[in-house]
């Protein structure tokens, strides 16, 4: 083997490990780049907290709790036309509304309230809260998360913000 079958030989080889790294680093990148947006999108596509409007003075009944719902403050790309999501509303008096989202603070299944226990009980754990969001019972370590509500010009309006996740 002469000296310029070893050079050929050798640049052969640098080419073959130049392209093998070139494409896996490619490789890496189109496995990278899906990853990355994906858990960077919470911090990218935050909404601002906003005011919607969940109904009209008079169609709450003073003591009632009611769900209602509205748009989701963060839809996230991949939501699409599912991008609602609800609250448990009470009034608590003339002008006044209490707002609790329907996420268990455990691990985010939605509760139901059971008005003639007066409690929000939540399906998947066990979960118990009172009628003010207190813990009552069961795994969930904090109260319900509550949402500001206003009224305004006799519309009723509850302040969305993304929630945390659930169990941190």
């Amino acid at each position: 083997m002469g000296t310029t079958e070893s050079a050929e030989v050798l640049s052969r080889r640098r080419f073959l490990a130049r392209m093998s790294i070139g494409l896996g680093a490619l490789a890496g990148a189109v496995v990278a780049v899906p990853i990355l947006s994906y858990l960077l999108s919470p911090l990218l596509n935050r909404a601002p907290n906003t005011w919607r409007d969940v109904g009209r003075v008079g169609d709450f009944r003073i003591d009632q709790t009611v769900e209602v719902s509205f748009e989701e403050p963060s839809p996230l790309p991949w939501a699409g036309q599912t991008a609602r999501t609800a609250a448990w509303l009470r009034r608590t008096g003339e002008t006044s509304f209490v707002a609790f989202a329907v996420n268990c603070t455990h691990l985010g299944c939605p509760v139901n309230w059971r008005p003639e226990a007066r409690l929000f009980l939540c399906p998947c754990h066990g979960g118990i809260f009172y009628a003010d969001g207190r813990v009552a019972g069961g795994p969930p370590q904090r109260p319900l998360e509550r949402y500001d509500v206003r009224v305004l010009d006799g519309v009723v309006q509850i302040l969305t913000r993304p929630l945390p996740v659930a169990g941190a």
